[in-house]
């Protein structure tokens, strides 16, 4: 993400807010968050979707794994 530029920042995370909040892509993409990240719980899952942020903030949290590290993946398993 462009940290210079806020707007480009704004649409990209609407846009992944939104595919998120895609009901059969949100449950493909869960499975994968569950492969990759077997601790995080169906109920951290459900409090963050919809929100890109959240689920970045829960993944980490719970994994201690960087942000960064974890919206690169994120990112992959939509591709």
């Amino acid at each position: 993400m462009n940290t210079n530029d806020p707007m480009k920042e704004t649409v990209e995370t609407v846009d992944w807010n939104s595919r998120l909040a895609d009901e059969g892509r949100w449950q493909q993409v869960r499975g994968r968050i569950r492969q990759t990240w077997g601790t995080i719980t169906d109920d951290e899952l459900d409090n963050a979707r919809g929100s890109w942020d959240r689920l970045v903030g829960a993944i980490k949290e719970k994994t201690g794994e960087a942000a960064d590290a974890i919206d690169d993946k994120l990112r992959g398993f939509f591709n």
